[in-house]
């Protein structure tokens, strides 16, 4: 399970910033509170804030740490590599001072595995800049350990990997480029402690609704054994019957021809006053089903698996109820036994008001006038008064009317009043 994600200096967040799932003391909802080890972490994190305040940012800087570990095996060689050099992500930092564009950007992660595999907390992170690796280390702990041990560390000056296979630390060392992670080198290298690393980002999934090309993506994708498995299409109908119940089945028909094949899917219907069906193509019914639909296959591979499900614009096209279902999952230990987690931003305040969320799992972004964005737990926040947010207050009336920050500042639209 994430337990901690900090960065720094990437796009609107110019300062240490961090997203924090280990559970406070505080006393709501402690059932739902998961215990691994001595860490108490929490399976969800809510993120609100106004439009362009840096919600979407807090995922998109773990989108990048999760694509540079799993790809930087790739990147650098010798200039004409063309290849290499186009693939490898845009690091953007904050750009609005004479500064920080010019200084090291840093990710870093704390996660623990489950009591299946021992318990075992890690510590993984590194700082880039636009030429490549400016510091990485891998750190672990033990479950009754108090202090993490080192596995490896590097910097521009220093290369100590003292924890690994020795026979593997001279392979590394010889093929170790700027631009690339010792992890993703040895996990490509199959050495083990780098592989289970990488395979922890790995398992992460990623949605992003508010992106119209990477909506389209999500939208093609169909769960896997969908196309041949009556099993896995009963278990879609049974997840849509929990907000559509009118979607009753699936034709599925597998088109091939020379250059590749495609799934067909029609959505089957009660036909009113019969007993009789119709069937109108998947890609007809209303973008709320589609999203859904879409989210299936993360949604199944993240309970499956334990890991997490990041989602940028949870409530868009969704109503408030069916987004509270969907967090439902994550909450209750019944329909998540394996600690999966959930972080999404949303703008749906509705779910602050319906005795759903700890105050921990509440977070907020706000922009500064020059641009800077911060990222604050409802847990953490100190009012006017100098106390803390009781766990008795309207968490929707007191941030709409401003008293948690995270808002827009509000303007009458009057540009088009004639003069």
């Amino acid at each position: 399970m994430l337990i901690q994600f900090r960065f720094k200096n990437f796009k609107s967040f110019k300062d240490d910033t961090i997203l924090d799932l280990s559970a406070t003391k505080i006393t709501e909802y402690s059932d739902r509170v998961v215990q691994i080890g001595t860490e108490k972490i929490l399976p969800t994190a809510a993120i609100y804030g106004a439009n362009a305040s840096g919600k979407s940012n807090v995922i998109e800087a773990f989108r990048y740490m999760t694509t540079y570990v799993m790809e930087s095996f790739a990147y650098g060689g010798e200039a004409d590599d063309k290849k290499s050099k186009t693939r490898k992500p845009k690091l953007t930092p904050f750009l609005f001072d004479s500064i920080s564009k010019e200084v090291e950007s840093s990710f870093e992660v704390y996660f623990i595995t489950s009591e299946e595999n021992g318990c075992k907390s890690y510590n993984y992170g590194f700082t880039l800049n636009q030429n490549g690796v400016v510091e990485e280390w891998l750190n672990s702990k033990a479950k009754t350990a108090r202090e993490y041990k080192s596995i490896f560390y590097r910097n521009s000056n220093e290369l100590d990997l003292s924890g690994l296979p020795g026979k593997m630390q001279d392979i590394i060392k010889v093929s170790l480029y700027d631009e690339t992670l010792v992890v993703s080198l040895g996990a490509k290298q199959r050495i083990s402690k780098l592989k289970m690393i990488r395979d922890w980002f790995y398992n992460v999934n990623f949605a992003n609704f508010g992106n119209p090309f990477e909506n389209a993506f999500l939208s093609s994708l169909i769960p896997e054994g969908f196309a041949d498995d009556k099993a896995v299409q009963q278990k879609v109908i049974d997840y849509f019957a929990a907000f559509d119940p009118s979607i009753i089945g699936f034709n599925v028909e597998v088109i091939k021809n020379e250059d590749a094949e495609h799934v067909k899917i029609d959505a089957v219907h009660h036909v009113m006053g019969s007993d009789e069906t119709a069937s109108i193509p998947l890609q007809d019914e209303s973008d709320g089903t589609l999203k859904m639909f879409a989210l299936y296959p993360a949604l199944q591979d993240t309970l499956n698996t334990g890991s997490v499900l990041f989602i940028d614009e949870l409530n868009a096209r969704l109503h408030p109820l069916l987004v509270r279902g969907f967090l439902i999952m994550f909450l209750n230990p019944e329909t998540n036994p394996n600690h999966a987690q959930l972080v999404f931003t949303t703008h749906d305040s509705w779910q602050l008001s319906n005795n759903l969320l700890r105050r921990d799992e509440i977070w907020f972004t706000e922009k500064s006038p020059s641009g800077v964005s911060t990222l604050y737990s409802l847990a953490d926040f100190i009012d006017g008064d100098g106390s803390k947010i009781r766990k008795d207050e309207s968490y929707e009336k007191n941030y709409l009317l401003g008293k948690y920050g995270a808002i827009p500042t509000l303007k009458y639209f009057d540009m088009f009043k004639e003069e």
